[in-house]
This record gives C-alpha cells, structure tokens and sequence, in this order.
C-alpha cells in the first residue's frame, strides 16, 4: 500500500464534476483506492461515497493506493488531482 497527502485545489472542492473525474479514472484500476479527510475515508470509486466526504478548496487529503497497478494508479491520481480535476 502507498499513500500520499494532497491539498485539493479546485475553488468548489470535490463537488460533483471533479468527483466523477476521480471515480472515472480509479475505476480504470484494479488497486483499491480510497481516500481519508478528516475523520472520513471515501472509496475512490464511488461517487457517493467522494462526495459524502464534503472536502473542500484547501483541504487536505490522504490518498491510499493498494494493489497490482497501485505505483501507476497513484501516479495519474495525483497527476490528476495536482492538476484540478478538470477545473
């Protein structure tokens, strides 16, 4: 498992947009990823579940990688998120 701390960017946090973004692209790996904000942990591959998370611009996140393919999907998840999600 490999986890990294990232500070999301995007001036609406993870509203419903960037979190399809998110859930789209962990879905194409076979990892399990998730995510931890404060005293929540979201499974990266739910939308519900990213968005029950409520993070905000600013916040910090801790991402969690485990699997096979965890060095590749942690790579284009904080390419990703580094890069606004879009926004």
């Amino acid at each position: 498992m490999i986890e990294r701390e990232l500070k999301i960017k995007n001036p609406s946090g993870l509203h419903l947009r960037p979190a399809g973004i998110l859930c789209k692209t962990a879905m194409q790996f076979d990892a399990a990823i998730s995510f931890s904000h404060e005293e929540t942990t979201a499974n990266a591959k739910s939308v519900l579940s990213v968005l029950g998370a409520c993070v905000k611009c600013g916040d910090v996140i801790t991402l969690r990688c485990d699997g096979e393919d965890e060095a590749e999907a942690m790579r284009k998840l904080v390419m990703l998120i580094e890069g606004g999600l879009g926004e």
